[in-house]
């Protein structure tokens, strides 16, 4: 018994001095990378599962009707209205996948399907509606100067007159809050076609998930004295970004787009990895844990275990975000 407890514990050390080279060498890729990372030209994919399956094709077709918009674009508004919940209904009678209220359906909703019905509780509908509104304040605000896609979400959030009138974005923080939030948010929707800027927080979200390994695994833990300081999966994961100043979503499947998403091949530690039994919906994940490097993560697995190292090249591996401060600030407070 003493001899596998020595053992366990030499293979816990073995782990955690590998942990802390990650921890310092994320800091020399971040700063090897950090220079000329951007984004590019071309049309806008959508990142793998982001959007729905059911819905990925009607936001990849109208997110391209007009050049103010793109799919990503049009995916993190659907986003930030619903959730992509077809039946969404908020107090103020918004309606619908879009959230449009009756109103403005009555002026600017479509009958995307082509099945002689304009219906605002269908997806088919209101997808294609959503985009065309878009457009056309795009157009309404085509004069005014500046970037037409930030005068078209000033547009909808304060209306055409305002930006002619200031001659782009008003100086309202409201309005300058909801174009950035949604502009930053689309990063989490779009497909990355360059390698995307490393976290400067990741190495210490990775500190201090590596001293919680070992912790015993409790379903809704948020590592509080009253739970005896024990997570399950997201509860690590929003702990350990919580103590470098990032504030994420309890929910893993909301975690998911705090950020862009690097491929397989360009994970770097500290960036979150996520696991689905649905591999075409990122609202179907349950499972989250942080990267260190060399294929595994540091996770609270499931009841029973402990927080501790896994691989993550499983068959439900469903892809990876690269947390950001202003993505993690662009989710929506409920979806």
């Amino acid at each position: 018994m003493r001899k596998a407890w020595i053992v366990a514990v030499a293979t816990l050390g073995a782990g955690l001095s590998f942990v802390m080279l990650l921890v310092v060498g994320v800091y020399v890729v971040a700063g090897n990378l950090a220079n000329g990372i951007g984004g590019g030209g071309g049309p806008v994919a959508l990142a793998k599962g982001a959007v729905p399956a059911a819905y990925q094709n009607l936001v990849q077709k109208w997110g391209n009707l007009c050049d103010a918009i793109n799919p990503a674009l049009l995916a993190a508004q659907l986003y930030q209205e619903s959730g992509f919940n077809p039946k969404a209904q908020s107090p103020a009678a918004a309606q619908g996948i879009a959230q449009f209220i009756p109103g403005t359906w009555a002026v600017h909703g479509i009958d995307g399907d082509g099945d002689g019905d304009r219906d605002v509780w269908d997806p088919q509908d209101a997808i294609p509606s959503a985009a065309s509104y878009d457009c056309s304040l795009a157009k309404d605000v085509k004069s005014a100067g500046g970037n037409p896609t930030e005068n078209m979400l000033a547009a909808y959030n304060a209306g055409p007159y305002a930006v002619i009138r200031y001659g782009g974005v008003p100086p309202y923080d409201e309005t300058r809050n909801y174009v950035k939030r949604i502009t930053t948010l689309a990063e989490s929707f779009a497909a990355p076609v360059t390698r995307v800027d490393p976290s400067e927080q990741a190495a210490g979200a990775i500190a201090y998930a590596q001293k919680k390994l070992g912790t015993p695994y409790l379903w809704g833990g948020n590592g509080t004295a009253d739970q005896g300081g024990r997570f399950d999966c997201s509860g690590l994961t929003k702990a350990a970004y919580e103590s470098v100043g990032i504030e994420l979503p309890r929910v893993a499947n909301d975690q998911y787009n705090a950020g862009p998403h690097p491929k397989r091949d360009e994970l770097l530690p500290g960036d979150l990895v996520f696991f689905s039994d649905d591999l075409t919906d990122s609202r179907a994940i349950r499972h989250v844990g942080i990267y260190v490097g060399g294929g595994y993560m540091i996770n609270a697995p499931r009841p029973g275990a402990v927080i501790r190292f896994d691989p993550i090249d499983t068959p439900d591996y469903f892809g990876a975000t690269r947390v950001t401060e202003d993505g993690a600030k662009a989710l929506p407070t409920s979806v």
